[in-house]
């Protein structure tokens, strides 16, 4: 049976708690991950404005941008200033129960403070220290900053996105930041198993530049053991023909033919049943090595009908195909409510995207919207909070 509580809520992390020094997107989404799988997640802000991400954009709800809202739902907010000695024993307090710290600190500002991880994990020997960086935990760029284009740019990805013929491109999402936030929840959760069996915490390290050449990692891959330096293939595959988007009447359409098989289902049904007898086209490798000559005669061919009308034509005949769609007309698609990605926050008017996931069929509901600053404490305050654990 699904695990979950009153009104849906997850409770797979009911009892974890997490202590999150987050700012703006990686680390505070790696914390929004947890707090939708039920965890309790205390977000340490700074006193004076709180996390940068409050301010970044027009403000939403509550005087906060959306993006606060999209990446810190679910959380509680304690305000504290970890620059003095009342804030850090707050800090500390707080980590007294807790299994998770989480933080995306700029490099250096947590053994600045006192926070490093030798110090909390020898005080606290069963927590789980996550530490999110930019450029990692060693090597000669482990102390500076970065950003997410940054590292698109340095890693290698804005190289191998765009059109041929263009300038390279920064990806439309932050995959660089939220990448990284959910490789840390992956280390965390792996950290708590090992906890299970032996009753310690251990440290996890991610950082933005490891993500980002884990997603460029087969562009790699291809170089270093192949000396094959990557293409850019706009909507294209390097691999396949056709596989692609293709103008139609009223929009481009997105075909799929991975294999012989299914371009042949995708020439019957172009009107061009005889290409896959010219062995220029006849397998896979003879029409990347033709493609010049083979994707134009496509896209003459497919830009007079109408895409409705192909792309049902196309998925009777059980070739993989889907519109280029906006953001709005993906709103729109049938499976898109289906699949319940877009949920109303409790005690909000507004809805935000789901967590992509689901456990016996049941996907995490958003629990409540995100906290006002110092909303659940402030450093002035005293946090109550059971001996330490030894």
């Amino acid at each position: 049976m699904p695990r979950h509580g009153a009104a849906g809520d997850m409770t797979i992390l009911s009892g974890i708690k997490v202590v999150e020094l987050g700012q703006v997107l990686s680390g505070p989404f790696a914390g929004a991950i947890l707090a939708d799988l039920g965890a309790t997640v205390m977000k340490v802000e700074k006193p004076e404005g709180g996390d940068d991400a409050r301010q970044m954009g027009p403000a939403f709800r509550h005087g906060d941008a959306l993006n606060f809202h999209e990446f810190n739902r679910g959380k509680q907010s304690v305000a504290l200033d970890l620059k003095t000695p009342e804030g850090l024993d707050a800090l500390f307090r707080l980590l007294t129960d807790a299994d998770i710290l989480v933080h995306n600190l700029r490099p250096g500002v947590a053994e600045t403070l006192g926070l490093g991880p030798e110090v909390v994990t020898a005080r606290f020997p069963r927590l789980i220290y996550c530490a999110m960086g930019a450029f990692g935990h060693l090597g000669p760029l482990s102390l500076r900053p970065g950003y997410e284009p940054l590292f698109q740019a340095f890693c290698g990805l804005s190289s191998i996105t765009g059109e041929p013929d263009g300038p390279p491109v920064r990806m439309g999402a932050s995959v660089v930041d939220q990448g990284t936030g959910m490789w840390t929840v992956i280390g965390a959760l792996a950290a708590l198993q090992q906890r299970h069996r032996t009753g310690r915490g251990c440290v996890v390290n991610t950082s933005l530049f490891e993500t980002a050449l884990m997603w460029a990692g087969q562009k790699i891959s291809a170089y270093v053991n192949m000396g094959k330096l990557p293409e850019r293939h706009a909507s294209g595959h390097p691999n396949f023909v056709p596989y692609q988007a293709f103008d139609t009447a009223d929009g481009p359409l997105l075909v799929c033919c991975g294999n012989d098989r299914l371009f042949r289902k995708f020439c019957v049904v172009v009107g061009s049943p005889d290409w896959p007898e010219d062995p220029r086209f006849a397998t896979n490798r003879a029409r990347l090595a033709h493609q010049s000559v083979l994707l134009p005669e496509i896209a003459a061919l497919l830009r007079p009908w109408p895409r409705a009308a192909l792309a049902e034509a196309l998925i009777a005949a059980g070739v993989p195909c889907a519109p280029v769609n906006s953001i709005p007309e993906v709103l729109a698609e049938p499976q898109t409510a289906a699949m319940s990605m877009l949920q109303p926050v409790p005690g909000e008017d507004f809805s935000l995207v789901a967590m992509p996931m689901s456990f016996d069929g049941e996907r995490p509901r958003i629990r409540h919207g995100a906290p006002r600053l110092g909303q659940h404490g402030m450093t002035s305050e005293v946090i109550e909070s059971p001996p330490e654990k030894g």
